[in-house]
């Protein structure tokens, strides 16, 4: 049975989902939505394909009929976009960050439930075999944990452009906090409760009161603690802008991401998943207080690119529609998600801890 999709948005995002629906066979694009920028027909000529192509979101769904939608459009229209589709019918697939605010990621939520049609949000890491063994692993190391992520990127020319375009509507601890959020919450299993923020604009070249660098600290229910921090922008560091670590009373795990320390990688989406290795050091000591076992260091061979990463996430949610799958708990941490990120930005605004 084939699932006849509309995408939303011809983007970075929008691209690499694309190609996942073009190359599964049992999805059929039925339609292309973008900003009359070109970006559709160069879509289009990758592809080999002429799909329909569209300006008007609201007139591509009611013309094109589809029994699915994709979103990799901007946060400012991602709670129109999925409502609107949801309500006509449509299971819906929208790229993180769900929304803007809470109580659009709720209305969401709420719209998928009631017209009983599914919701994934694309938490890329969730796919990634390498992530997910990292995951695996911190369940080993005890409790309390703590936890240590960041992706700061040095974008310049075209990803600087989009960047900005990006932060008039969402902060880079929204839109990328969301994933390593996500991975703290899988890690701990437990409640979050306290979130503090902070935050600078470096340029003048951002809208009025919009910042390029955000830094959260969140505090769970089991005395587990994490920090992330995320900025973007020229003016960004290379050195250790790719920071994923893990620590507990029984040692730590780390991310040691060989191929996301050269020149220029804090701009490669490609190397913001990649693992190489997985670091687990152990904290055991003798009499003499010396380490009784060394560090161990486990290959990571299954890495997917970027693009091969978006085709699971396309899979997984296919699987969703044919399958009847119960997405509740990923439509809940998602919320969750966004309640911690949006806490950190109103941190940073307010200058107070926020309670969850």
């Amino acid at each position: 049975m084939t699932t006849k999709i509309l995408c939303a948005g011809a983007g970075h995002m929008g691209r690499s989902h694309a190609l996942a629906y073009h190359n599964i066979p049992e999805f059929e694009i039925v339609g292309i939505c973008t900003r009359n920028d070109g970006s559709g027909d160069k879509l289009n000529a990758e592809l080999g394909v002429d799909y329909p192509l569209f300006e008007d979101f609201y007139e591509a769904l009611k013309e094109t009929k589809p029994d699915a939608v994709s979103i990799s459009t901007y946060p400012d229209t991602h709670a129109a976009f999925a409502i609107a589709a949801l309500e006509a019918g449509c299971h819906v697939f929208v790229e993180k960050p769900l929304a803007e605010t809470v109580e659009e990621a709720e209305s969401i939520a709420a719209a998928a439930k009631a017209n009983n049609r599914k919701l994934v949000i694309g938490y890329i890491l969730r796919h990634h075999p390498s992530w997910q063994k990292f995951i695996e692993m911190s369940h080993e190391l005890g409790k309390p944990l703590v936890m240590r992520m960041n992706l700061n990127q040095q974008s310049f020319g075209g990803n600087w452009e989009t960047h900005k375009n990006l932060m008039s509507s969402i902060s880079p601890i929204v839109d990328c906090g969301v994933h390593y959020v996500d991975v703290m919450c899988q890690m701990t299993r437990s409640k979050p409760v306290r979130v503090s923020g902070l935050g600078a604009r470096l340029s003048d070249e951002l809208p009025e009161g919009k910042i390029n660098y955000g830094h959260l600290q969140v505090t769970f229910e089991d005395g587990s603690v994490g920090w992330y921090e995320a900025g973007w922008g020229p003016m960004m560091s290379e050195t250790a802008f790719f920071v994923k670590d893990v620590v507990g009373p029984k040692g730590c795990v780390t991310i040691e991401a060989k191929e996301a320390a050269g020149e220029g990688a804090s701009a490669d989406v490609d190397a913001h998943t990649k693992t190489n290795t997985l670091r687990r050091h152990f904290s055991d000591l003798d009499e003499n207080n010396q380490f009784v076992r060394k560090d161990e260091w486990t290959e990571t061979g299954d890495e997917p690119d970027h693009d091969a990463l978006c085709q699971r996430e396309q899979e997984f949610f296919l699987n969703a529609i044919q399958n009847d799958v119960d997405l509740s708990d990923h439509v809940g941490d998602a919320v969750n998600s966004m309640k911690i990120v949006v806490a950190a930005d109103k941190s940073f605004r307010t200058g107070e801890t926020i309670t969850l």
